[in-house]
């Protein structure tokens, strides 16, 4: 009885994260946007490598200077190569409107793959190697790209690598949004990233991680030790919808307000969404000044230099549990030994 639970459990998250990739394919237009993010890979670190696909604003003989977007997955969106853009509409920000918003004109987006099938899903062997990937994307494209505006986000699995990449090497990122993400740092930890502007994005009925007893903590958390607290965003779903207010099948899927630059269909408020800055303050998102908008107003002092180790979250396992198993990560091992048991019956 207890093997079949799991089973039933597994064959749920695989509905769950099925259906965003459909949902995404049919938007944008079977794909056109998607394919115009390209195949890259990081070196090996203790091997692994990290590949990834990414956009480019560059144009030919452009000397114009472009941030960068760094997109990180949710589970079962690493398995196969490509899908972790396609099985969210993160394609969108490519596109002509959506690139406009953006500083000079443009963005990089890069949106690395954790390989679901050599391990778990932005697990402690791909943290080296996903940090290996950026620094030498950056490295290959240093002439276009603008170093003092580089950004990180994700969700759910993809939020907690999100986070943990923020924390480690703040000197990076100028800010940082995760959404859902499953996974909630101590205050110490979040100490780290006092002075990073943070935009947390959640649904209040999200069923694989929850609001109240996590992401809420999470934010609760930050603002006390943020100095930068009126800068940082928190906005909540109380329905996870898509833009033009249909529900969506999973309130876990609250990344597409994210996707859709936390605007309507028709360019008005995002549907049933709310967001206050770290004071408290309810904010008001006026078209087309949303998340791009916010983002490109982040600045740091970052000079390109890399690093290697895991930064700050080097000694974190014996403080924190920082790359260890929390309850949510336990939920998630479960099904992936579920699903391992499927396949091996």
């Amino acid at each position: 009885m207890k093997k079949l639970f799991s089973i039933l459990l597994a064959v749920m998250l695989i509905a769950f994260a099925g259906v965003p990739a459909f949902a995404a394919t049919m938007a944008d237009g079977n794909g056109v946007l998607c394919n115009q993010f390209v195949y890259g890979v990081g070196p090996e670190i203790d091997g692994w490598s990290v590949d990834y696909r990414y956009f480019s604003p560059v144009k030919e003989n452009d000397t114009a200077k472009y941030p960068l977007v760094v997109w990180l997955h949710g589970m079962a969106n690493g398995s196969n190569e490509g899908v972790q853009v396609s099985a969210s509409n993160i394609c969108y920000w490519s596109s002509e409107e959506f690139q406009s918003r953006f500083t000079n004109g443009g963005a990089f987006i890069l949106a690395p793959r954790s390989d679901e099938k050599k391990g778990l899903c932005w697990n402690e062997s791909t943290f080296e190697p996903l940090k290996a990937a950026i620094d030498t994307f950056i490295a290959e494209n240093k002439d276009n790209i603008d170093l003092t505006r580089i950004y990180v986000g994700g969700y759910s699995m993809g939020g907690k690598m999100t986070l943990k990449m923020a924390i480690a090497y703040p000197e990076m990122f100028a800010a940082a949004f995760p959404i859902c993400p499953a996974w909630s740092p101590s205050e110490e930890l979040l100490s780290y990233i006092s002075d990073m502007p943070v935009w947390i994005t959640s649904g209040k009925t999200d069923p694989l991680v929850n609001y109240y007893f996590s992401v809420s903590k999470t934010w609760e958390k930050l603002c006390a030790v943020s100095t930068v607290a009126e800068s940082c965003r928190f906005s909540t779903l109380e329905k996870v919808c898509f833009q033009d207010g249909k529900r969506c099948t999973s309130a876990h899927h609250s990344w597409y307000s994210v996707n859709h630059d936390m605007f309507s269909s028709e360019n008005g408020a995002y549907p049933h969404m709310n967001t206050v800055n770290g004071l408290g303050e309810e904010v008001t998102l006026t078209y087309p000044n949303g998340m791009i908008s916010w983002l490109c107003a982040q600045t740091s002092d970052y000079n390109g230099e890399a690093s290697v180790g895991k930064g700050n979250l080097e000694d974190a396992r014996n403080t924190d549990n920082i790359l260890g198993i929390t309850d949510i990560i336990d939920f998630f091992l479960t099904l992936f030994k579920a699903i391992k048991d499927v396949f091996t019956f």
